[in-house]
């Protein structure tokens, strides 16, 4: 998806400065967000869902899919690995469920308690069922029983299996086999709230993932009872049908679930409609409101999302994380969607009036130079500090997680103070006149220094233009900013076709290119216009009045990828401002860098 191939600050606000300073240096030093940086955790071959709990003693227990094949492949089974230093480096692998060539065991959920007993919730072929009614071979890794082990010695040894009693309900009497196979597989996270315990599932009605919907176990005593034969278990909602709206279609699954408060839960799942969808539970899971879209705020944006897994946390301050791919194709990474989970994006929520209400999102995590990208994550809180951990399907890593990434996003309404650092050139009134010129700096080269980058991208540039402009007309190819030499070579900013504005910007021998969401310029209005480009993601993208653009109506996706062999685009290093503009030019801030997008929304907040 390479577009230019196709397409005096006062007290209270330091805090703030400084938290975006911290995390501007710690980008400067190894990209945590690079997903080859992270720690790789021991898998056969196709490694899925990793899932990592803390012990009391600070032990990582982490539980996943694996197999010496490739998705769904014979030999597919539940392991266990443990670390003693954070994820740098782990035990060997131990059997949850060891591999049997009949029962495939596949997807597991990981819970501790307060005592110290993990337990691994996964599917399970109990009965061995490996073809439809008709003798077809099927995929047989989403389907049986829900089991569980659980283990007394963080992970070492578990006990043996149980099975939770999962109802037969309309969707599974409504399968090839009339309920006595139920298909179901769960991606989530365990939510925990007054002594409780709940976690979702999907259940299917067809082979194979067709005919999705939303299903919860709830047990109110499974962090304290000890006997596995006297643990509670609930299957919700009441009644004989599960989560889901027709009109989203057969595709509804990867269900995850949050508490609120008292008895609110709140629960986001994948789709195939370019969003993903959610609902709300004011009764512990009982009942649930009408599916929606997964929104920025009530009645507002939706979330773009791929048919991918979008996970939500609850973290131990009380604020909400959610991980999604901010793109809306409807299939799987692959194919001409290749590339739609490459970025992962995190947005903080904040609960308003029983609520959840979403920041403009963040890149958390991407894959150097490919087209394939990794999901299924989890996070981990341990000592203030977070991590998560995801999978490529071949690799499965955990990184650190930029602490002031996530603060920037909590606290995203709250900064009114203009990012300084990597501030190259700042000016505001008569200094932005037409046909102005100023001095600017040589940029780093897009791909980095190879000579010393630790990683491919560690070392890359990146750069960010912020202009406050009014236009009297919107007429295309009016030039903003210019920094392009006779060569060409440099980056340019100006109005184009449908209301946009246009980067583009070339290295001498290549060029790219990326156009905002159509129709958001208006005549006589001031606009803030934030372009970023990330060298290290390779990601070029527009906050436009404090919004990150998504692609509207007409696009699946509101960032470009850039070729990751650009080189350097500094230009002439002479500036032009507004040499073609149809209006004026308030303000011009230039960075050496690429801001994140919290901090473009600072900046747009600042008057």
């Amino acid at each position: 998806m390479y577009p230019a191939q196709s397409p005096v600050v006062p007290a209270r606000l330091l805090g703030l400065v400084s938290l975006l300073f911290i995390g501007w240096a710690a980008m400067a030093a190894a990209d945590s967000r690079n997903f080859g940086n992270g720690r790789l955790i021991p898998a056969e071959n196709y490694c899925d869902q990793p899932r990592i709990v803390v012990t009391r003693d600070g032990t990582w227990v982490c539980i996943l899919t694996t197999g010496p094949g490739n998705e769904g492949e014979e030999g597919q089974h539940v392991g266990a690995t443990s670390s003693q230093d954070k994820g740098k480096t782990w035990s060997r692998l131990v059997d949850v469920e060891p591999p049997d060539k009949e029962k495939r065991s596949a997807y597991a959920l990981a819970l501790i308690t307060p005592a110290d007993r993990i337990y691994a919730f996964y599917c399970y072929n109990g009965d061995a069922i490996r073809t439809l009614p008709d003798g077809k071979p099927i995929r047989d890794d989403m389907q049986g029983w829900c089991v569980f082990r659980y283990s007394d010695d963080k992970g070492a040894t578990w006990s043996d299996r149980h099975r939770l009693p999962m109802r037969l309900t309309a969707v599974d009497r409504g399968n090839e086999w009339q309920g006595r196979l139920q298909m179901w597989w769960a991606i989530g996270t365990p939510t925990v709230f007054d002594g409780k315990v709940m976690f979702g599932f999907t259940k299917l009605g067809k082979y194979i993932l067709q005919n999705g919907e939303g299903w919860f176990f709830r047990s109110d005593n499974v962090l304290t009872e000890r006997d596995p034969a006297k643990l509670d278990w609930q299957l919700l909602p009441d009644g004989d049908h599960g989560v889901r709206l027709p009109e989203f279609g057969s595709v509804q699954e990867e269900f995850d679930l949050v508490h609120l408060e008292k008895e609110d839960l709140y629960c986001v799942y994948r789709t195939t409609m370019g969003h993903a969808g959610s609902a709300y539970s004011r009764d512990g899971g009982h009942t649930w409101s009408k599916p929606d879209a997964l929104r920025y705020e009530p009645n507002g944006r939706m979330m773009k999302q791929s048919r991918a897994c979008t996970k939500i946390w609850k973290t131990k301050n009380g604020r909400y994380l959610l991980w999604f791919h901010n793109n809306g194709t409807t299939t799987y990474n692959n194919g001409i969607n290749a590339g739609s989970r490459n970025l992962g994006w995190l947005s903080g929520g904040q609960l308003q009036n029983g609520k959840v209400i979403w920041s403009q999102p963040e890149i958390v995590t991407y894959v150097e130079n490919g087209l394939l990208g990794c999901s299924y994550p989890d996070l981990v809180e341990d000592e203030g500090k977070y991590y998560i951990c995801a999978t490529q399907k071949t690799e499965a890593r955990v990184q650190e997680v930029d602490k002031s990434l996530l603060e920037s996003l909590w606290k995203q309404s709250e900064n009114h103070v203009v990012a300084s650092d990597g501030l190259e050139l700042n000016l505001a009134g008569a200094q932005c006149a037409a046909t102005t010129t100023a001095r600017t700096p040589r940029l780093e080269p897009l791909c980095g220094d190879i000579q010393r980058r630790k990683s491919r991208d560690d070392n890359a540039g990146g750069l960010t233009l912020d202009v406050a402009v009014q236009f009297s007309d919107l007429m295309p190819g009016q030039v903003i900013l210019d920094s392009r030499d006779g060569a060409g070579r440099g980056y340019v900013l100006k109005t184009g076709e449908r209301a946009t504005v246009r980067l583009e910007m070339s290295d001498g021998w290549q060029a790219t290119f990326w156009d905002s969401d159509a129709g958001l310029l208006k005549t006589n209005a001031l606009h803030h216009i934030v372009a970023t480009v990330d060298g290290r993601s390779k990601v070029i993208c527009f906050v436009i009045d404090g919004v990150l653009g998504d692609g509207g109506a007409e696009r699946q996706f509101g960032y470009g990828r850039f070729n990751p062999t650009f080189k350097e685009i500094s230009g002439s290093r002479k500036l032009q401002l507004a040499p073609q503009l149809h209006g004026e030019l308030k303000h011009v801030r230039l960075y050496s860098r690429a801001l994140r997008t919290s901090e473009a929304v600072g900046n747009f907040h600042v008057p």
